[in-house]
């Protein structure tokens, strides 16, 4: 999806060409030539092999020469395509570059795609930059279908983030929580960048999560510091147009230097893991097993190292894929779960009668002498409806990660080439007023009744499908399905929250890999618990 983010205009194209890449005239011209004729000539493979088939290709806009519909769309994809799909109806298809790509934008069809054809769509089409940073797209986000992707998942969904570890390192996410709390009590009637906080909140807790037995407090708070300068880099560079990935053919030549700038992104993460590692051995041999069981030496790194000690030879857990499951989990985790907490306590206070509720109900269930605990969670029914609602109107990857079939395949009547680049419209799909009563209304009681209670984020139900489904669905759901209510409940228990005098906040998005508020969210804290010692 963030392969070819397409804010840039038409103009744009030839000046990145120019400024970026080369310095003479002839080689532009050069360039342009060669995208030109395999443009051409994949177009006309295209059109011949289509028309043997006994289904047509979607229907969809026509484009220009060589770019496509590129010029055509703006910085909200999910909107435009949504647009798109009221012309040309759930399933079309665009051309971008020589990229085919394929909009899906109903549940039906998307239940097609991601469980009744999930083995032929269970690939990605990776984008250049993805290659450079995730170890050659070897990830757990990015890798191709097969025995190494179940390798990872594996590791994930039965060691790392399964009940039994997640709760082990609870006090991990506990201590990083307590904190944000009496840091926002140290700012009380002062204006708080909520988008900052959840931001700062959610990495600390997951540096906190991934290696908080290794480090020093210092050496997390470091580490931190320098992870987010690293992501906000990484994700500029991701979000950026690149003419690899909408001309296959010329991405050896980089012209735009996004893999070379993204190379070095990687090694810098790199050493940094090649470090933490390091220093989690040589605490483990000066411990030995006995003292490295103690809940302070406990962190997802002790768990992964020993996964690696005590691999499989018939597939066996390497270096390379522990340090890129910790990459998928710091990048992946801390920018989704940041995003819907800001997007949830945007609504909370746009909307304060469902606050007040909120805080009700947590009241009833934790109680004004207490804190929110990570076991208090599972009875929060409404809190829990808030947050559905929450993804439901803001999904934090409105077009999902993008599929790539590896057959051509038949989808709603319709061939899907193989190999094009497949992308799920949730965000279309969860406010489609066909499924949904008065879809653009945060109404979190929908979740309670009997039509919606069922509908949950595991994707299960395809008209909400806010981390996918089928084999490729989030594998740190079940790690978000912790945090995001468990920091939600504590900022709301322990403090009211005000917009500052005068506010006409703009509760607009900016689509990006993970589509943030447009605009800061800004808020003033008062404390409700009358015990100043809980704020200690």
């Amino acid at each position: 999806m963030a392969s070819f983010h397409l804010a840039t205009k038409l103009s744009s194209i030839p000046s990145l060409l120019l400024s970026e890449a080369f310095n003479q005239k002839t080689e532009t011209i050069l360039v342009l030539s060669l995208a030109l004729f395999f443009s051409i000539a994949w177009y006309v493979w295209m059109a011949k092999n289509s028309s043997k088939g006994k289904f047509p290709l979607p229907p969809g806009p026509r484009g220009l020469p060589l770019i496509g519909y590129l010029p055509f769309l703006s910085t909200d994809l999910h909107r435009d395509f949504g647009k798109l799909a009221e012309t040309y109806g759930p399933i079309l298809k665009l051309r971008l570059g020589t990229k085919t790509c394929i909009v899906v934008s109903s549940p039906t069809l998307a239940k097609e795609v991601m469980r009744e054809q999930d083995p032929t769509f269970a690939n990605r089409d990776v984008p250049a930059a993805a290659l450079a940073m995730n170890y050659d797209g070897q990830d757990i986000g990015w890798a191709p279908n097969g025995p190494h992707l179940h390798l990872l998942r594996r590791v994930c969904s039965r060691d790392l983030l399964s009940n039994k570890s997640l709760d082990s390192v609870y006090h991990l996410r506990r201590r990083e929580v307590r904190q944000m709390v009496r840091d926002v009590s140290s700012m009380i009637n002062s204006s708080i960048d909520l988008s900052e906080l959840t931001f700062l909140t959610v990495l600390n807790v997951l540096t906190s999560t991934v290696w908080g037995g290794t480090l020093d407090g210092e050496g997390r708070r470091t580490i931190a510091a320098e992870f987010r300068q690293w992501t906000q880099e990484a994700m500029a560079l991701s979000a950026k147009l690149n003419i690899s990935d909408l001309f296959p053919i010329l991405a050896p030549l980089d012209l735009q230097g996004t893999v070379r700038k993204m190379k070095k992104l990687a090694v810098w993460m790199d050493n940094v893991f090649d470090s933490i590692i390091g220093q989690r051995r040589e605490m483990d041999s000066v411990q030995g097993e006995e003292e490295n069981q103690k809940e302070e030496s406990k962190d997802f790194l002790h768990l992964l190292l020993q996964l690696r000690e005590a691999g499989d030879r018939k597939t066996p857990f390497t270096v390379t894929d522990l340090k890129a499951l910790l990459l998928d989990m710091m990048v992946a985790g801390t920018d989704t779960t940041s995003t819907m907490v800001a997007w949830a306590m945007g609504e909370l206070l746009r909307h304060p009668h469902i606050m007040k509720k909120v805080q009700e109900e947590i009241e009833q269930v934790v109680g004004m002498n207490n804190i929110v605990e990570e076991p208090h969670l599972p009875k929060l029914r409404y809190l829990d409806a808030v947050l559905k609602e929450t993804h439901r109107l803001h999904p934090a990857l409105p077009l999902l990660m993008s599929r790539s079939p590896s057959e051509t395949c038949v989808v709603g009547g319709y061939t899907v080439p193989k190999g094009c680049q497949v992308l799920i419209n949730a965000w279309v799909i969860q406010r489609d007023p066909k499924t949904w009563d008065n879809p653009l209304e945060f109404k979190p009681e929908r979740f309670l009744t009997e039509e919606y209670n069922k509908c949950e984020i595991r994707g299960t139900d395809y008209r909400f499908v806010p981390f996918g489904a089928g084999r490729r669905i989030c594998v740190g759901l079940p790690l978000a399905e912790r945090m995001l209510p468990y920091v939600v409940a504590s900022l709301v228990h322990s403090f009211e929250w005000r917009w500052p005098e005068g506010t006409n906040y703009e509760f607009a998005e900016k689509f990006g890999i993970v589509t943030k508020q447009a605009v800061p969210l800004v808020a003033i804290p008062s404390p409700r618990l009358s015990n100043p010692e809980l704020y200690a």
